[in-house]
C-alpha cells in the first residue's frame, strides 16, 4: 500500500488488529509507535499519519495530519464492453490507478452476455479493485462507475457531455475497421471519451452508431488485444495526447 486510506466515519477510532491496513503497517512495513505513514481520507485530503500506540489487543491508535488535495483526475472517460470478470477486476484497478474520471461498463453485441451478470458490481469486488488502484497511485478519489445495457443506451445518454466546459474528443478503439491510428491523434488539453469493445470487438451496426454519435475509430496496431490491454494502452495514449503525462 502506497497510502493508507480511511473512511470519514473511521477517523479517531483504532484500527483493528486484523484490518489489512494494520497488518500492512506492522507486518509489511514494520512500523512501530511513533512512525509515520502516507495517509488520506476517501474523497478528501492526503497527508501523513502517525502511529501513536500499538494496543495490547494489537489494534492501532493513530493521528492524521492531512493538508494536501488529491491528485487531479485525468480528463478521460472510458466506456468499455464487459470483459471476463477476472479481467474486469484488473481493468478497474488499472484504470483507477491511471486516474480516469469515470468508467462506463457496456453490454455489446459481440460480448459474452453472461459477463454482465458478474457479482463484482454487487458484492464490493468492483470497489475493492478501484481502491487498490487508488492506493497504488496515492489517490483518495475513486472513478465513477456506471453500467449500461448496450452501446445504444450509452450513446443516447451521452454522460460525457455533463459538466464539461470543453466538448470532449470522442474516440473508439477499433483494430478491424479503423479510420486512422492513435499515433496521429491530436488533443492537447482537451478532455476525451474512449470507447473499447468486448474481446470480439464492435459489430458493424455498433461501428455505424459510434460514427453517427461523433466517434472517430482509431487503431492500436495490427495485433488483436485483450479488452483490458486495449483499454490501458488507449488511456495511456490519451493521457499523453492530452498533456497529462507532462
Amino acid at each position: 500500500m502506497n497510502i493508507i486510506l480511511f473512511e470519514n466515519g473511521e477517523i479517531g477510532k483504532p484500527l483493528p488488529r486484523r484490518d489489512e491496513r494494520t497488518v500492512h503497517l506492522l507486518k509489511v512495513l514494520h512500523k512501530q509507535a511513533g512512525d509515520t505513514f502516507d495517509a488520506g481520507v476517501f474523497d478528501g485530503l492526503r497527508g501523513t499519519g502517525k502511529i501513536e500506540a500499538v494496543r495490547r489487543d494489537g489494534s492501532l491508535e493513530y493521528s492524521l495530519d492531512l493538508r494536501l488535495p488529491p491528485p487531479p483526475k485525468a480528463p478521460v472517460r472510458v466506456g468499455v464492453g464487459f470483459p471476463r470478470p477476472i479481467q474486469l477486476r484488473r481493468l478497474l484497478r488499472d484504470l483507477s490507478s491511471l486516474g480516469v474520471e469515470a468508467i462506463d461498463l457496456l453490454g455489446t453485441e459481440l460480448g459474452e452476455k453472461s459477463y454482465r451478470d458478474t457479482k463484482l458490481l454487487s458484492d464490493g469486488g468492483a470497489r475493492a479493485a478501484l481502491v487498490e488502484g487508488a492506493v497504488q497511485s496515492r489517490d483518495t478519489v475513486l472513478p465513477e462507475i456506471r453500467v449500461y445495457p448496450d452501446l445504444a443506451a450509452w450513446l443516447a445518454e451521452r454522460p460525457w457531455d455533463r459538466g464539461q466546459a470543453l466538448s470532449p474528443l470522442l474516440v473508439a478503439a477499433d483494430n478491424v475497421r479503423p479510420e486512422g491510428t492513435f499515433s496521429h491523434l491530436v488533443s492537447r488539453r482537451r478532455p476525451m471519451t474512449l470507447a473499447a469493445g468486448s474481446e470480439r470487438g464492435w459489430s458493424d451496426a455498433e461501428r455505424d452508431r459510434l460514427e453517427q454519435a461523433g466517434f472517430v475509430r482509431l487503431s492500436l496496431g495490427k495485433r488483436a488485444l485483450r479488452t483490458e490491454t486495449a483499454c490501458v494502452a488507449a488511456v495511456v495514449l490519451a493521457l499523453e495526447k492530452t498533456g497529462e503525462l507532462e
